[in-house]
């Protein structure tokens, strides 16, 4: 079996990506060793056609041409749909897979079957976090939706919230979380523990709730003064204003606490594991995910974690048992959970042991790869 992905997000050295891409590659190399042919296209991070083959996955990276100011849209759309065209004429694909957008401007071809699988559309994330939403995005994302013959959500909240705010009615909706590598990601006992060292990774941007956890700090502080916070994760930059968003936090972190607040920008991702083994607690407080791999990553490494209430928090970590959860609008309550499992460090421990059991059971990439590949024979 043939599948292809769509996606400009597939990990590049040099180049930070988002976690669609490392689900793609993690699933596609899962699905390379279980037999099947895996291709991505998708715009490359320049304005170079490349190809390469990637532990077995066919990645063909278009030209952006970012350049090309009104039409950019319909020249990457022409780019990837002669990559398509071409790759099925040499080795016919059987699914082509994408997110919210992606199919709006492929061509369909007879006999291919097109999924979507959801990670959080435009739609999603305007409702959740209140933006207006933007005409030309979700003129897209119903064509794209229009054109799906199957639909996949990687967690039940998503999959409600996308039906309701798109009106999918009576469409059937598959659930199957993202997978972790819960070989890369595992505990690490020989990586010494830093005290009361507090870790965010993600994206620096308001919906990671980064700016809620920076306010946080100072109540936390008044119960634990050698406490710290490392913020690691690429800088957002507002499209309307140039601005960083990096600069505006750093606005929130009064001259008394900065010695305690390190701002580390992005490192890669073969970092993240001696990031999170070397943290007391990792706290993730977004104000809405779809059901995010950066989450999973700290829990298969067995930490004491504390994530978000909203939306599908509690699909990923049970409260009080492998985790907690907080009011993510909320610097006190984020402070209150965050002082709760420094107060209680063996039951935080415990939490860890927990959480790493459940991503056993629940969300690692050899469990999940069973559950995608009978999906997709299901399909054809």
């Amino acid at each position: 079996m043939h599948i292809c992905f769509l996606t400009s997000e597939f990990p590049k050295p040099g180049y930070s990506h988002g976690g669609v891409g490392t689900f793609i590659r993690n699933l596609g190399i899962a699905l390379v060793n279980n037999g099947f042919r895996v291709s991505v296209v998708g715009p490359n991070y320049n304005d170079e056609f490349e190809f390469e083959v990637l532990q077995g996955i066919h990645v063909y990276r278009t030209r952006r041409f970012d350049k090309t100011r009104g039409i950019t849209w319909l020249r990457r759309a022409r780019s990837i749909n002669k990559v398509i065209e071409q790759i099925h004429r040499e080795n016919p694909v059987n699914i082509i897979e994408g997110t919210e957008l992606s199919l709006a401007f492929i061509d369909k071809i007879p006999g291919i079957k097109y999924v979507i699988r959801m990670n959080g559309g435009h739609h999603f994330f305007s409702f959740a976090t209140g933006e207006k939403l933007s005409k030309w995005k979700s003129f897209q994302e119903k064509r794209s939706f229009n054109k799906a013959d199957h639909l996949i959500s990687v967690s039940k909240y998503t999959a409600e919230s996308t039906k309701s705010l798109l009106g999918l009615k009576d469409r059937h909706i598959q659930i199957i979380p993202n997978p972790i590598d819960a070989d890369l990601f595992k505990p690490n006992h020989d990586k010494s523990v830093i005290s009361n060292k507090l870790l965010f990774v993600g994206t620096v941007c308001e919906k990671k709730g980064v700016r809620q956890l920076v306010m946080a700090m100072p109540k936390i502080l008044e119960k634990f003064p050698e406490a710290s916070l490392e913020i690691v994760g690429r800088d957002w930059i507002d499209p309307k204003t140039k601005s960083s968003y990096t600069e505006y936090l750093k606005s929130f972190i009064y001259s008394e606490i900065s010695n305690k607040i390190q701002i580390s920008g992005p490192v890669d991702l073969v970092q993240i594991p001696g990031k999170i083994a070397e943290s007391e607690i990792c706290v993730y407080p977004s104000h809405m995910e779809a059901l995010p791999l950066a989450w999973l990553e700290v829990l298969a490494m067995g930490k004491p974690f504390v994530a978000s209430k909203t939306g599908p928090g509690p699909e990923v970590v049970i409260h009080g048992e492998t985790g907690l959860l907080a009011d993510c609008y909320s610097p006190d309550d984020i402070a209150d959970q965050v002082i709760y499992m420094l107060e209680n460090k063996p039951k935080a421990q415990d939490m860890g042991k927990n959480a790493r059991l459940d991503i056993l059971k629940r969300f690692d990439v050899k469990v999940l790869v069973k559950e995608n590949i009978n999906y997709y024979q299901s399909l054809i």
